[in-house]
């Protein structure tokens, strides 16, 4: 049988530095997102040294800060946790879509790995329920991409 190579990352984060890029708006949920991603880092092996919080007004705002942290090269990857709620209004479909769209953008440009853990709900009871009850907690899915996807991309 012919042999098939494969890359694969391993869920070690001992010696990477991550950036956790944290929105003040809907601060009682983003504060759940960031305890999930801080415990899931150092339980696999990340020093809590290595792990910087950067506390930004809101969603809509990360792109312009993951951009320039990125750049820094201060960090091996990022990890934006977020909470947009729908309201009565358009507004969270500008502020959800701009955000996505510009970490994507961000991510492509400067190489570096950013785990999305922007909460986007149409309800509190939603955001609560993914922010460490019901639906497991977004942050912990964030940090564990980005864990894996920057050990993939050394090996590549």
């Amino acid at each position: 049988m012919l042999h098939i190579k494969t890359i694969e990352g391993q869920m070690q984060a001992q010696g990477l530095r991550f950036g956790l890029l944290a929105a003040r708006f809907n601060d009682f949920i983003v504060d759940r997102l960031i305890g999930g991603a801080v415990d899931y880092l150092t339980r696999h092996g990340a020093d809590r040294e290595n792990l910087t919080i950067i506390r930004l007004p809101g969603a809509f705002e990360m792109p312009l800060a993951a951009k320039k942290i990125a750049a820094s090269g201060k960090y091996d990857a990022l990890v934006c946790l977020g909470c947009v709620i729908r309201g009565a209004t358009p507004h969270f479909d500008f502020v959800a879509n701009e955000c996505a769209k510009g970490l994507a953008q961000v991510s492509l440009d400067t190489g570096v790995p950013i785990g999305f853990g922007v909460l986007t709900t149409d309800t509190l009871e939603q955001a609560i329920e993914r922010a460490g009850s019901k639906a497991g907690n977004k942050g912990v899915e964030a940090a564990s991409a980005v864990l894996e996807l920057t050990r993939i991309l050394e090996q590549v």
